[in-house]
């Protein structure tokens, strides 16, 4: 059964499931893609696409297994930890692993939009506003979602509303904030043992120390964190894939901007 896991940068979720890939060890072949460029939309060898044409998470990692196209960051972790026969990413405790999901919800419905909306408007744009309308309709027409190909456009314009920013930089905030308070009683990972929402949490939230650095600035434990984080050998690894200098650097448009606060 062929298995490739295609992949942007090192940044969010493509963040998130190579490192995943490596605390499990599994042999897996991984192609670097070049979102932007509207790479993911046009893989080789797919039969069943539905998952990489209508996920929510937007322009995230595609995990090809036998032809089917598989996506979402969290649960890419989760099937690789279970494809490995479980190395710890995901707790046994039915409560513990309920608490984990939960978290990881959070994560992906508040923080991701925040942060990808940030991301791709500081990092993207230019780019994307030097495409010439006749490249950027290709990458278009390859889009299945029409969610998504509205997301691609309004990242290309630049355009925004100032309340919208504004909520986007509150719930980076806010996220930093919980990481405080789980942090708090002196633990060195997110749910006590490390997990997949260790590697989720940093993937969203670390490039947003060049973005919104004021939200760290009373946040020692959290800071602490995203540098063991880092440290991780999975972590390393995973950013080694990099292409480009600072993969923290590089967006591409994400999961639907938030509505309801």
């Amino acid at each position: 059964m062929a298995t490739v896991l295609y992949h942007g940068e090192p940044n969010g979720p493509s963040l998130s499931v190579l490192a995943a890939l490596a605390e499990t060890g599994l042999d897996i072949e991984c192609r670097s893609i070049d979102l932007l460029a509207g790479e993911r939309h046009s893989l080789p060898g797919l039969g069943e696409t539905i998952a990489r044409d209508m996920g929510i998470e937007g322009e995230g990692p595609v995990l090809v297994v036998d032809g089917e196209a598989m996506t979402e960051s969290v649960f890419l972790a989760q099937y690789l930890d279970e494809k490995a026969g479980g190395v710890g990413l995901q707790p046994s405790d039915p409560y513990a692993h309920w608490e984990m999901m939960m978290w990881c919800r959070q994560i992906t419905e508040r923080l991701s939009p925040a942060a990808a909306l940030l991301g791709n408007l500081k990092y993207s744009t230019p780019r994307l506003a030097e495409t010439s309308d006749a490249d950027f309709a290709v990458i278009g027409k390859n889009i299945v979602s029409d969610d998504l190909r509205g997301r691609w456009g309004l990242v290309r314009s630049g355009t925004t509303e100032e309340a919208q920013l504004a909520d986007s930089r509150a719930k980076v905030v806010q996220s930093v904030e919980r990481c405080e308070n789980k942090l708090a009683d002196g633990r060195d990972w997110l749910m006590g043992d490390f997990s997949i929402a260790d590697l989720e949490t940093y993937a969203w939230l670390a490039g947003m120390q060049l973005i919104c650095p004021d939200a760290f600035g009373d946040a020692p434990k959290t800071k602490a964190w995203l540098a063991r984080v880092k440290a991780r050998p999975s972590v390393v690894a995973a950013l080694a894939r990099s292409t480009v200098a600072d993969p923290l650097e590089s967006w591409a448009p994400g999961p639907e901007i938030n509505r309801w606060g």
